[in-house]
């Protein structure tokens, strides 16, 4: 199986203090063919993570692992945005210079609170419909390639509101695959919330499931991971429950445009 990490963070995003070197170097000994850097970004001055990113050292470093490890790993650039619906006019400002291979799109933040924060007060069921409303708004218009940890609420709320049942929200989750599938946008299996108290990848095998029922194809896998010595973890669980799902294929991108790899 032709091993691909597509969500990692490293020093370039405001919650990672990774070596991108260091990454590659674990990626190359696990046996991972290809990585996509995906550091946060926002152009939201409210958001935590506005102001971080250095595209120019960004870029340099993508250049000098390429040619370190070029050979060994492919490494793509790419970029996580948070909340790329809003301020559209200054999220394309920001990006049309960039020679980026793969965007991810998340929601991060509510009315401009961080998920924790925007949990307080709230019952189960409203939090997540909002949460899945924003995700639904997100997909409707943002210039994005695959949606980031679709149900990522429950990774805030699990201690708290507790976990969502998928048959409660499904009419809005039907509304995101539909959108997707119509606008040419994936999904991915984020395999962040098997190595917490999650105990299951973002989004759950039900949405992975319905988006392959109503349609979907791009699906990439990744470990959403902020430290080099996790990179890649629980790839291998993901290429699985694709599996499950039907998918016989996952994806790579390249400039933009999905690469299909056969899962064999």
């Amino acid at each position: 199986m032709h091993l691909i990490d597509y969500h990692h963070h490293t020093n370039h995003s405001f919650d990672s203090t990774a070596s991108m070197k260091e990454v590659c170097k674990t990626a190359i000994d696990k046996g991972i063919k290809e990585i996509c850097f995906t550091e946060h970004f926002s152009v939201n001055p409210l958001a935590p993570t506005y102001g971080h990113m250095n595209f120019t050292r960004y870029f340099n470093e993508i250049k000098e692992c390429q040619e370190m490890f070029g050979s060994q790993l492919v490494i793509k650039a790419g970029i996580e945005l948070c909340e790329p619906h809003l301020l559209k006019q200054e999220y394309e400002m920001a990006l049309a210079p960039l020679n980026l291979d793969f965007i991810l799109g998340s929601v991060h933040n509510m009315n401009n609170l961080k998920l924790r924060k925007f949990l307080e007060n709230k019952d189960a069921y409203s939090a997540y419909q909002s949460y899945f409303y924003e995700v639904y708004k997100m997909v409707c218009s943002a210039d994005i390639d695959v949606i980031a940890h679709l149900d990522l609420l429950k990774r805030y709320a699990v201690k708290t509101i507790g976990m969502y049942h998928f048959e409660d929200h499904k009419e809005a989750l039907e509304a995101i695959l539909k959108k997707a599938v119509e606008r040419n946008i994936g999904i991915e299996i984020n395999t962040s919330g098997l190595r917490g108290n999650l105990q299951q990848a973002l989004p759950s095998i039900e949405i992975v499931q319905l988006y392959k029922e109503l349609g979907g194809e791009i699906l990439t896998i990744g470990s959403d991971s902020h430290f080099a010595d996790t990179v890649g973890s629980n790839l291998e669980d993901a290429v699985e429950m694709a599996k499950q799902c039907g998918f016989t294929s996952i994806f790579t991108f390249e400039h933009r445009k999905p690469i299909a790899l056969n899962l064999g």
